[in-house]
């Protein structure tokens, strides 16, 4: 069936392309720590395990990672809901958002940025390539260890569509038989 299209604002189109869910990046940096939250995110290879990151370069996160050349991706639940978006309205400049917003800082030895203990994930992250931060903003980070909570193997993750409004990912649909065994990743 064929379906009927309007034109609509190009600046907008975010509201269909996000990559995926709004994730809270931590960093620490010459003894301080922080948390941005982050939708602009996308998978760039298996193996290594490549993920790229937009941060704008007016966000006190960019510096610390920057400059620490590592981060942890924390996937929040919608438990975390108003959580994110508070970290979101704040600067790490300013405040210590650990503490402001009662999450629990865990150690993540293989980098010195700290995992958020309330999140369903912590992908643990090196700096993989720079070349496009000073043009773009755009890290690659090489996801080095990765811890995700059991039980649950698709949480209710938040997907940010602009102007305050997000969705919440929806019911699962398996469709492994249509797949070639060798496609399935």
């Amino acid at each position: 069936m064929k379906i009927d299209k309007r034109d609509f604002p190009v600046s907008k189109v975010r509201r269909y392309l996000e990559p995926g869910p709004i994730v809270l990046i931590s960093s620490r940096w010459q003894g301080r720590t922080n948390i941005m939250t982050l939708g602009w995110h996308t998978v760039l290879e298996f193996s290594p395990s490549l993920v790229g990151l937009m941060i704008s370069g007016g966000n006190h996160s960019f510096e610390m990672i920057r400059n620490s050349r590592e981060c942890v991706i924390n996937l929040p639940t919608t438990a975390l809901t108003d959580t994110v978006v508070r970290i979101g309205n704040t600067s790490g400049a300013e405040i210590d958002k650990f503490s402001e917003f009662g999450l629990t800082p865990e150690p993540a030895q293989e980098v010195g940025a700290p995992m958020i203990g309330e999140c369903h994930a912590s992908f643990k992250c090196r700096l993989h390539e720079d070349a496009l931060v000073d043009r773009y903003n755009f890290f690659i980070f090489e996801v080095v260890k990765a811890h995700v909570a059991a039980g649950t193997e698709h949480p209710e993750t938040l997907h940010y569509t602009g102007e305050g409004i997000f969705m919440v990912s929806g019911r699962i649909i398996d469709r492994r038989s249509l797949f070639l065994p060798d496609r399935l990743i």
